[in-house]
């Protein structure tokens, strides 16, 4: 493991690297001089050599003396840290903005002016986690979607949360700002070097804080708008699937198996697993758990999609699918012994969402 802080990929990451260094030789000289004179002063006028402690009450000299070094070093200390901070916050006439939202867990992404926007999840698998299945290199430090910027483009990042205070930190580029909820900070970068840098939150943000990576990949401009075209024309063919689906029946045996891998995906973290939830923080869902039975069927659609007040249950209406959301709320009421034995549609959900039906 390195044990100084790393150059990153970035100019304003090695400006940040050289200003670290150059306080750091300031303060390397200062120690020097410092325990030089006091072990000196030790040695040579210690009492087995006869030496007699002097008699004085102060010098106006050295009293300006030692006011005034200290003075002069911070001022040569604060010039270059001043130029690196103004640098830093500099995020005026930017080629590309993105808008980077927090939440328990999971950074979501939206590109200003391309209508691209998804969200990035720990990859990492629960085996792994639990020690059941051998752990990979970036262990906790994967993503499914990783965040995909151009080189050579100056990149400004409006940095929010949706509940609580998290931190988007990528040390390759010296970037770590706060996630406030209500507020947008800013923060940009410029990539010089294509290739795949990581990072996490660095606030304490709930219990799942570890598991909260940031993966940026870095591609030439040519790449990048390869995959912003294939992204985009993705994402609409996903909406006009989601609109075919409202017309559509899914079978029992595709929502249940299509519900099992989301909810794994983004429910067992809290929920847990088996659906026995974690008593005093997150309600069990197994056995006749939280409005599963058949007569709260729209409040279970209502929960999951659209949260729930005062609690940590998030709005899953605009991280999943039409989909994913009627095949997971399929899955947690026949799951587990719950065995309602109803399904929820696609149209059900939209219904929902659009406030209908409540």
């Amino acid at each position: 493991m390195p044990l100084n802080m790393t150059q990153g990929v970035t100019d304003i990451s090695q400006q940040v690297f050289d200003l670290h260094m150059t306080i750091f030789y300031i303060c390397v000289v200062i120690g020097i001089i410092v325990f030089g004179v006091m072990f000196w002063a030790i040695i040579h006028h210690r009492q087995s050599r006869g030496a007699v402690a002097a008699s004085f009450h102060e010098s106006t000299k050295v009293e300006i003396l030692w006011t005034l070094i200290p003075f002069v070093i911070l001022i040569v200390m604060a010039i270059p840290a001043t130029k690196t901070l103004l640098a830093m916050e500099d995020t005026s006439k930017p080629d590309l903005t993105i808008l980077i939202t927090g939440s328990q867990w999971k950074w979501h992404y939206s590109y200003f002016d391309q209508e691209v926007e998804y969200f990035s999840l720990l990859a990492t698998s629960p085996a792994q986690i639990a020690n059941e299945r051998e752990k990979r290199d970036n262990y906790l430090l994967e993503v499914d979607r990783p965040l995909i910027l151009p080189i050579g483009q100056k990149v400004r990042f409006l940095i929010t949360s949706q509940d609580v205070i998290h931190s988007w930190w990528v040390p390759a580029f010296a970037v770590k700002k706060d996630a406030n909820p209500g507020f947008i900070n800013e923060a940009w970068t410029r990539i010089e070097e294509p290739g795949i840098y990581r990072g996490q939150c660095a606030e304490l943000c709930g219990k799942d804080h570890g598991f909260m990576p940031i993966v940026v990949i870095a591609k030439t401009q040519v790449e990048y708008e390869e995959w912003l075209q294939t992204t985009k024309v993705a994402q609409q063919q996903a909406r006009e699937e989601e609109q075919r689906l409202l017309d559509m029946q899914m079978p029992m045996d595709e929502l249940m198996a299509l519900g099992e891998k989301t909810y794994q995906a983004r429910c067992a973290v809290c929920h847990q697993a088996a659906g026995q939830g974690i008593p005093g923080a997150f309600p069990a869902l197994a056995g006749q758990g939280l409005s599963v039975d058949k007569s709260k069927k729209l409040e279970h659609i209502s929960i999951v999609v659209h949260g729930k007040t005062g609690t940590a249950m998030q709005a899953f209406g605009p991280q999943l699918s039409l989909k994913e959301l009627a095949a997971v709320i399929t899955y947690e009421r026949n799951a587990w012994g719950n065995d309602t034995g109803d399904t929820v549609q696609a149209a059900e959900v939209q219904a929902v969402l659009n406030g209908e039906n409540l």
